[in-house]
């Protein structure tokens, strides 16, 4: 294989295998407090400084260690403790979907940048 044309059509036989298996998909995607990030986001919105979200982050995951649950878990008055600035809607940033569907740059997981993402690189392998 010496050329990138060899390369993308052995990926392209690669890719032809493949077959996503939803449900172990967002097993996965759900595992390590994925939407830790979305967390601190979150708290950035609401005008917490950074460097305070991240602590903040940080407090509320060992919690969540603690208790054997996912960040979305924790009952609203726990996060509470960690900052004011949380309130009911903090849920809507811990869910995997909401996480996803934020991330609209390119290159992100945005359902429709994954769709563009696939058709581009579609196109490509076609021409190799």
């Amino acid at each position: 294989m010496d050329t990138v044309r060899d390369c993308l059509a052995v990926f392209a036989d690669m890719v032809a295998g493949i077959r996503p298996v939803p449900e172990r998909m967002r097993a996965a995607a759900l595992e390590g407090f994925a939407t830790a990030t979305d967390l601190a986001d979150y708290l950035v919105g609401k005008g917490v400084a950074f460097r305070d979200a991240h602590e903040i982050v940080a407090l509320a995951v060992r919690e969540a260690e603690a208790k054997g649950c996912d960040l979305a878990d924790l009952p609203l008055a726990a996060l509470k403790r960690f900052s004011r600035a949380i309130g009911p809607d903090v849920f809507d940033w811990l869910t995997l979907e909401g996480s996803v569907a934020r991330r609209k740059h390119v290159g992100g997981t945005a359902p429709g940048r994954v769709l563009r993402a696939v058709a581009l690189g579609r196109k490509r392998l076609a021409r190799a």
